[in-house]
């Protein structure tokens, strides 16, 4: 017998352009969750989510995959969804079995056709969205231009929950701390524009934070979930 109840299950899908990393990622989660010994990948044609031959021959997803892992007392199911244009529908399709969908897009290329219908079709089913910048350590990238246009193509409720270090080789958590070495921006500024947004859902909490001018971590947890549910926070994570 499962160990977790249904209000223990969480469903999210992987949406994308193709080539973005939607199923390294999944290897990725799945290999940090224990639940293969170590991520497979595209090249070597040994990913959990594409087992079919076409899918290896051809090197990117044709069908939508389901994986599931256990996180934090939680039972994680994943749909990682094939990102090339003739199969979009797969996409469109998996959103209607999920209450979270990870738009997922290139430092390379930003905000793309894919990511925008994604995102556009997810505010329409209210659904709760988190945008993941992926690959943040290839050449050439500009970053800060990137979340400029996140920012200006889906509002201003996209704020990142970590910034890229390093030139891209690390990241710091913005949301538990207020202080590091980033490639752009501010620590500091990042951490209050999350706090800022996320007690703006919590009226007491508020109160206490205009009071003392810091909460919590453990403060946040309940209205940064419930600022992700109405859609009044897109976290914004950027990974490599």
């Amino acid at each position: 017998m499962p160990k977790y109840t249904t209000q223990d299950i969480r469903n999210i899908a992987l949406a994308g352009q193709g080539a973005s990393g939607k199923t390294t990622l999944v290897e990725a989660l799945l290999h940090k969750t224990g639940m293969i010994q170590s991520p497979g990948s595209i090249e070597k044609k040994n990913t959990v989510c594409d087992f079919d031959p076409e899918e290896k021959e051809h090197q990117h997803s044709l069908n939508s995959a389901v994986v599931s892992c256990d996180h934090a007392g939680h039972h994680i199911n994943l749909i990682d969804t094939p990102g090339m244009l003739e199969f979009s529908g797969h996409a469109l399709s998996a959103l209607t079995a999920v209450e979270t969908v990870a738009v997922v897009m290139t430092a390379q290329h930003g905000v793309d056709m894919v990511a925008r219908r994604i995102m556009e079709r997810a505010a329409e089913r209210k659904l709760s969205r988190i945008i993941i910048v992926n690959k943040i350590d290839a050449e050439d990238v500009n970053l800060e231009q990137v979340m400029n246009e996140i920012q200006e193509s889906f509002g201003k409720e996209c704020l990142p929950i970590n910034l890229p270090s390093g030139g891209g080789t690390a990241i710091v958590d913005v949301f538990n701390k207020a202080d590091g070495d980033v490639d752009f921006g501010s620590v500091a500024d990042a951490h209050t524009a999350i706090v800022d947004q996320v007690v703006e859902m919590d009226e007491d909490l508020m109160a206490t934070y205009l009071d003392k001018g810091e909460v919590s971590p453990e403060q946040l947890h309940t209205p940064f979930t419930n600022a992700l549910k109405e859609g009044h926070l897109v976290p914004v994570c950027f990974v490599s």
